[in-house]
């Protein structure tokens, strides 16, 4: 099987073998035996942060197929909701909402599977899951065990944790999520949101038009899967945005975006410095570019290869770095080459 299958951005070349894992214990088993035999292994759940090399993977793929939510909720701790990793994101937020829980509306559309989430600490309109994970319950393939994670051991940070800095160490299992019961959502931390929703920043309003504005929002800038749309054919925002010492910030245009960060630090938007570099949506050729709606995205338009979108990629990030002295940090995981 060509992993470009597996995958949202439609590239890979061949896997020597692909283990489906639905259960907990096949799951384990999978990479335990793969793990003693001496093999490589790639974990592969919704495949929407991953950039496969063409010449694909001489090892195995195990694809995290687990499903399963159980809630403890009470009015006073609210829920407690336990899924596994296989769980496709989107649809246990939708439920969240369904639900009366709140905490995660504000990460509709997100495409991947919940075990992912914690790994990258995905995060967007101003939510990260960092605030809602109470647990993480993963496979240590170094001490061969399983551990529980507390949230607070969890190392997360801007798109970061514990799990993305040791990547070869630990498989996601499950994730516990602590969401308060309620209609409406948790307040609103950004701009473009708050502006939409017609509410202050730090105003609330109901989860389900938050959810549905989300979804709206990054349908206009290509961010939600559609396989007819070639500007969803991406692994979602390619670079994160920087975060830079006060002095480089200074350094900045006069319209440069700028958010001050509790660790003294000061986040740019990743976004405004490759299109402030000259890259414009739709920068590229017949068979990779930016998105036409974003210019975060690199897309693959058909009949691409990894080579050419790591290319492009190093033209935006190298002229991103001529025009501001800032080096932009790929957000995917690279599988098999590199940037």
């Amino acid at each position: 099987m060509d992993l470009a299958e597996l995958t949202t951005l439609r590239l890979g070349g061949p896997a020597r073998a692909v283990i489906d894992a639905t259960t907990e214990e096949h799951l384990v088993e999978a990479v335990r035996v793969a793990d003693e035999a001496g093999d490589t292994v790639l974990v592969v759940a919704g495949g929407s942060n991953l950039v496969v090399a063409d010449e694909g993977l001489d090892g195995t793929v195990v694809r995290v197929l687990t499903r399963g939510v159980t809630v403890d909720a009470d009015a006073c701790s609210g829920a407690m909701v336990t899924v596994a990793a296989g769980e496709p994101w989107d649809a246990f937020v939708a439920r969240t909402v369904d639900e009366g829980w709140v905490g995660v509306e504000a990460l509709s559309g997100i495409p991947g599977s919940t075990g992912a989430t914690p790994i990258q600490n995905v995060g967007a309109y101003g939510q990260e899951v960092s605030q809602t994970i109470a647990s993480v319950r993963a496979y240590d393939r170094y001490d061969r065990r399983i551990r529980t994670f507390a949230a607070a051991d969890c190392g997360f940070g801007y798109r970061h944790s514990r799990f993305k800095a040791e990547p070869q160490r630990h498989v996601v299992l499950t994730v516990t999520f602590q969401l308060a019961l309620g209609d409406l959502g948790a307040p609103v931390a950004y701009g473009e949101l708050a502006r939409t929703l017609g509410v202050e920043v730090g105003g609330r309003a109901p989860a389900r038009a938050v959810r549905d504005t989300v979804l709206g929002l990054r349908r206009g800038k290509g961010m939600v899967l559609d396989a007819d749309d070639h500007d969803t054919w991406s692994a979602g925002s390619f670079f994160t945005n920087p975060l830079l010492t006060p002095e480089q910030a200074a350094a900045l245009p006069a319209g440069a975006p700028r958010f001050e960060q509790p660790d003294g630090s000061v986040k740019t938007s990743a976004a405004w410095l490759i299109d402030h570099a000259g890259f414009a949506k739709g920068h590229g050729n017949a068979h990779v570019s930016l998105s036409t709606k974003h210019t975060l995205a690199l897309t693959n338009r058909g009949g691409a290869s990894t080579a050419e979108l790591l290319d492009l990629a190093r033209e935006i990030r190298d002229g991103v770095q001529a025009a501001y002295g800032i080096r932009l940090v790929n957000e995917p995981v690279l599988v098999g080459c590199s940037l």
